[in-house]
């Protein structure tokens, strides 16, 4: 009998449905449940309107209201109306769940994103449909950063040319998601619709899906060995158009690691090398003097680039206020104690007093704009800054996906009125509520000096897109006034980063900079094996009783940057480079200003700082 019974329900959905059950029959019944459950709806809805606007018995309208209330159709009515109230919610939350986790979760869920890639119908969905090729900007086949093999035993896989430099930006399937899943997502067929699969509606597929991007394949290959070895991040930017032309974060990971679940959560696991962390995006550190870059525009764009200060006899140092600590430069010199130091002479040096005297002379306001201008956000307190999460409206691209995938964690100034001129002195000079910048965003300030309209280009990954502008940061007049400042640093005897100028001698190049050297306190200390190393210490608890517990042992961790721009004259190049635990008695000068000025002979050996400067025979490109 139950055969028999199944043998007539495939033949009636065969002719329903066109013979294709495992596809066609859930699409068509799921339509013929709604079209049932609305003919539902509208039938309850017909009769509560009826039992409402129902024509009135003649005895019931000489009744009195009391008596009406007790009738038992009155009763059962009320009692019917209360069910059908309750009916109509309980369908209205059940549906509202459904069109959340189906519409609204897979983007806005966290904990949905991240498991995404366990769901079988989007793993069917991207097997249906190959990716594109992923090109470098150069657009040569041979320059790809992914690509399809053929292999006989294995069949058609999915290749990547540089597998650990480019982790961090290909992303991978689990966790958020990056270049390799959202370039290509825009081109899917998406879930099909229950009436597109019953009547066999197919959305044509796209004849190309390659994507060319704007990184460069031998300068990221090169930028990712030249910070081998060290916890580290780098960011280069052409500040013409925010083309990102390579950028990478050590320690990084190999795509194969993260392929299996275990592979991913031991990487996920590893707290004393954070591979999964993509350093020069989403890792907030102190920039130190970097940040003296970012006061300089400000104090350009409120008129105060022609600001002097009062000289005060070495040993002595800026003290804003009676009773406030000193502020006072590297090593506890005086190098703006002379009478009216200028603002060129007191970057070349680095001077902290001067620039904590001249974010004072700016005032809040002033350091707010600039910071808005920047893409940083202006905070009121400390407990603000670490809560303001990513910003991906500072991308240039196809769409919100791809700007998710890449956003940076948004950089915070603390700025509020209620900061005593001790506090937001130190934030002139790059310390204290400047404390939360990313290499990301100091690459995004030397970009706005860079560029030759003073503008800051929005950052674009995707080459064939128009550039778009972000903000106005500074007049013409003034980026190229800032840049001859940058340049004193890298170019003239005295400067803290001349080490670039003497890597560079002979290639015609110049370039504009800035040093920076932070010293960041409760830094964790690691084991061997990757756990906190802890100690014992006694304090009291609740009670007042002195115990024993164990706390994690932590000490004190000096980071070098360096800001770059080259050539003065166009920049091609804005460059940021933090080293992490360079140690005590290094300086972002010897640290990280040397690796700069390497990438910008190898940017110039690839033809990448404009046409003056393009070599005569450029360097032969590697075949797989």
């Amino acid at each position: 009998m139950l055969v028999a019974f199944l043998d007539i329900g495939k033949t009636l959905t065969d002719k329903l449905f066109g013979g294709q059950v495992l596809e066609r029959t859930p699409a068509g019944l799921s339509i013929i449940y709604v079209i049932g459950v609305s003919v539902i709806l509208i039938f309850l809805l017909i009769t509560l309107v009826e039992n409402v606007w129902r024509p009135r018995f003649l005895f019931e309208r000489e009744l009195p209201l009391v008596v009406n209330k007790k009738l038992a159709q009155t009763v059962t009515n009320r009692s019917l109306f209360v069910w059908f109230f309750v009916f109509v919610i309980l369908c209205s939350v059940t549906f509202g769940f459904q069109v959340y986790w189906t519409r609204t979760a897979a983007d806005t869920e966290g904990q949905m994103k991240a498991l995404s890639y366990k769901d079988l119908r989007n793993r069917r969905t991207n097997a249906a449909s190959l990716r594109g090729w992923m090109l470098d900007r150069t657009g040569k086949l041979d320059s790809a950063l992914a690509y399809y093999k053929w292999d006989k035993e294995s069949g058609l896989s999915r290749e990547f040319s540089l597998d650990k430099e480019m982790a961090h930006l290909l992303g991978t399937e689990r966790g958020t998601p990056g270049l390799e899943r959202t370039l290509y997502q825009r081109d899917a067929d998406p879930m099909p619709e229950a009436w597109e699969i019953l009547t066999k509606y197919k959305k044509p597929e796209p004849e190309n899906k390659d994507v060319r991007v704007t990184i460069h394949k031998e300068l990221q290959a090169y930028i990712a060995k030249r910070i081998e070895g060290k916890k580290a991040g780098i960011v280069v930017l052409d500040p013409q158009n925010g083309d990102v032309l390579a950028m990478y974060s050590n320690p990084s990971y190999t795509l194969a690691q993260a392929e299996s679940l275990d592979g991913y959560l031991k990487l996920e696991g590893d707290a004393a090398n954070k591979p999964l962390l993509n350093r020069a995006t989403r890792e907030f550190y102190i920039p130190g003097s970097t940040f003296k870059t970012f006061t300089m525009l400000a104090s350009f764009r409120g008129g105060r680039q022609n600001e002097t200060f009062p000289g005060r006899p070495a040993p002595d140092c800026y003290t804003p206020f009676r009773g406030s600590r000193p502020i006072c430069d590297a090593g506890g010199s005086c190098h703006a104690c002379s009478e009216n130091v200028p603002l060129r002479e007191a970057f070349k040096v680095s001077s902290n007093q001067y620039f904590a005297q001249l974010a004072n002379a700016l005032g809040h306001q002033r350091m707010g704009d600039t910071a808005m201008a920047l893409g940083i956000m202006p905070v009121n307190t400390p407990e603000e800054a670490v809560t303001q999460g990513f910003f991906s409206d500072i991308w240039n691209t196809s769409n919100k996906r791809i700007a998710n995938s890449l956003a940076p964690a948004r950089s915070t100034l603390v700025n509020g009125e209620k900061m005593s001129l001790y506090d937001s002195g130190v934030v002139g000079m790059g310390q204290g509520g400047a404390g939360q910048m990313t290499p990301f965003q100091m690459a995004l300030i030397a970009a706005a000096a860079a560029n030759v309209e003073g503008k800051l280009m929005k950052p674009r990954i995707e080459a064939d897109i128009q550039p778009q502008m972000f903000s106005q940061v500074l007049s013409p007049q003034a980026a190229r006034a800032v840049r001859e400042i940058m340049a004193t640093v890298t170019e003239e005897a005295g400067g803290t980063g001349t080490v670039v100028k003497s890597k560079l001698g002979g290639t015609g190049v110049t370039t504009g900079g800035k040093t920076g050297t932070a010293d960041k306190d409760g830094v964790p200390v690691y084991n061997a094996d990757g756990t906190k190393k802890m100690e014992t210490r006694r304090q009291r608890n609740a009670a007042g009783e002195m115990v024993e517990v164990q706390v994690p042992v932590k000490r004190t961790r000096w980071d070098g940057w360096f800001l770059c721009i080259a050539p003065v004259d166009n920049p091609r190049l804005a460059i940021a480079v933090v080293v992490e635990d360079i140690g005590g008695g290094a300086y972002g000068g010897t640290t990280a200003a040397p690796i700069a000025a390497d990438v910008i002979l190898k940017a110039l050996q690839l033809g990448l700082l404009g046409d003056s400067y393009k070599p005569a025979n450029p360097a032969p490109t590697r075949r797989r």
